[in-house]
Order: structure tokens, then C-alpha cells, then sequence
């Protein structure tokens, strides 16, 4: 069977669709020798190439995900002119296929990103049809109004729309600093520190702490990685309304059992 380029291509974990479809607008993928076009389809007994390198088209592993606790200063992407690190620099090697990432931290904002190698996964948690709740920790400097409480979960005009927080509660802080948890079912540039500096508010310091039903908890360190427990790949695969089936447990291997010893008769 056969079904769309960039479906196929980020279903097998070789980019997202956005990036395989501005790869074949740029004339950066054939099929079969021929320059692709948007439109066109491929199955398994197809050859594909992109940038020139033949890429398989058969799935050989099942689709991975991890989570990464991105800390400051780091930029969520693949290279940068710049020389500055990016998250891809500390996740693991694949043999076949590539990381996707799962929407996008800016580079003051640490926490919780997760990566795949499911393109279709990717694409679906990341369209706003599918409004994945994001809960972030954020912390303030200086005395937050009951009235700018108010307007960031009732509704704050931004150069790109009406915004506001679905939940907002207060999580306590000592000092010129307080902390509040926030969720959000958008993937805005910046729309958190967007809506606080909207209403007055400077954000110190910004933490996303949970994306759907994943969260990142307090055993995940800054700069590591971990692969989701199959119970959270489950309910990630619930929320971005895909079939998921968990691995089959292992059989241990057995050795094999020695035979009884017969009795021996004594001799007369």
C-alpha cells in the first residue's frame, strides 16, 4: 500500500511534515529518480532519497519517545550559526531514522520537551485541534494585583490574538519572588511571558513542567533524558487520538532441565 510522501516519511521518523513538505517544495526528495512534488505517494517497494541519500521505508523498530529536561540556555534546534549548544547535542544516537521534537523552549525557558521518532505523533500533539494542556512553573518578581490575576485567566489582548491562561493557582514564594503554576492549550512563541508582561508581571524564571500527560518530575535532572514508561506512552498516544500497542513482555530464556537420575540398585 501506498499513502501520501510526507506522511509516510515522518510516520517512519525521517522529519516532521512541515519539514519533509518544505523539503519537497525545495526539490530535496525522489522517488523512483524522479524530483517529488507535493501530492505524490510512496510505498515500501519504493526508492526514496533525500538530499541524495536513500532513506528505508520500512519500519525496522517501534516508534520511541523520550523526555528531556531542557535547561537554561540551550536552543531547541538542530544547529545554530551562532556555536551555541542545542538540545540535539545531548540526546541519544538512532541507527535508523531521526529526533523529532515536540514543540519548541525558548532559550531562557527550561523544563519538559519531549522528542520522537514518530512523525505522525509529532504532528498531531503539536496542531492546535488537538490542544495538549502545557503547565508551566513560573515565577514573578515583586506583588502580582488581584486584577492582573483576573485578566490573565479572563483574557489579554497580544499582537497575535486574545490570550489567557486556562488555570492559573498560586504555588507559594517567599521574598520579592513568587511562584504560580499556569497551563495553556497553545503553542505560542513566548505566550507565557507574553501574557505576564501584558499585564505588568516580570517573569524570573520559567519551567514547563508537564506536556499532556506527561510530566517531568523530580527525578529527571537538567541535561538528562529518559525513555517514557509504557503507561505514558499509552496516554500520549490517547491524546494525539493514535493507536498505540505496548511491547510484549520478554520470555526469559529457559535451561534446559537435566533428565532424573534413576535409582541405582545396589550391587549384590
Amino acid at each position: 500500500m501506498t499513502e501520501r510522501l510526507q506522511k509516510l516519511l515522518a510516520r517512519l521518523g525521517h522529519g516532521s511534515r512541515r519539514e519533509i513538505e518544505r523539503w519537497i517544495e525545495d526539490g530535496l526528495i525522489t522517488v523512483n529518480g524522479r524530483v517529488a512534488t507535493l501530492g505524490d505517494q510512496a510505498g515500501p517497494e519504493d526508492k526514496v532519497t533525500i538530499r541524495g541519500r536513500v532513506v528505508p521505508l520500512k519500519a525496522s523498530a517501534r516508534p520511541r519517545v523520550i523526555a528531556y529536561h531542557k535547561p537554561d540556555g540551550e536552543l531547541t534546534t538542530r544547529k545554530d550559526p551562532e556555536g551555541r549548544p542545542t538540545v540535539f547535542e545531548h540526546l541519544p544516537r538512532l541507527r535508523n531514522g531521526r529526533w523529532i521534537a515536540v514543540g519548541r523552549l525558548d532559550y531562557n525557558t527550561s523544563g519538559l520537551l519531549l522528542f520522537t521518532t514518530d512523525g505522525e505523533l509529532a504532528a498531531r500533539l503539536m496542531h492546535p485541534s488537538t490542544e495538549v494542556e502545557r503547565e508551566y512553573a513560573v515565577r514573578v518578581l515583586g506583588e502580582v494585583s488581584p486584577e492582573a490575576l483576573r485578566q490573565l485567566t479572563t483574557g489579554v489582548e497580544l499582537e497575535d490574538g486574545p490570550a489567557r491562561f486556562e488555570t492559573l493557582r498560586d504555588a507559594g514564594g517567599a521574598g520579592a519572588n513568587h511562584w504560580y503554576h499556569v497551563t495553556l492549550r497553545e503553542g505560542r512563541n513566548r505566550e507565557v511571558r507574553r501574557l505576564c508582561e501584558a499585564v505588568g508581571l516580570t517573569v524570573s524564571r520559567l519551567t514547563r513542567v508537564r506536556y499532556g500527560p506527561v510530566a517531568l518530575g523530580r527525578a529527571l535532572r537538567a541535561g538528562r533524558w529518559r525513555d517514557l514508561e509504557p503507561r505514558e506512552m499509552g496516554a500520549l498516544y490517547q491524546t494525539a487520538g493514535l493507536d498505540w500497542q505496548p511491547p510484549k513482555p520478554r520470555r526469559e530464556a529457559r535451561r534446559p532441565s537435566r533428565p532424573p537420575r534413576t535409582a541405582r540398585r545396589p550391587k549384590r
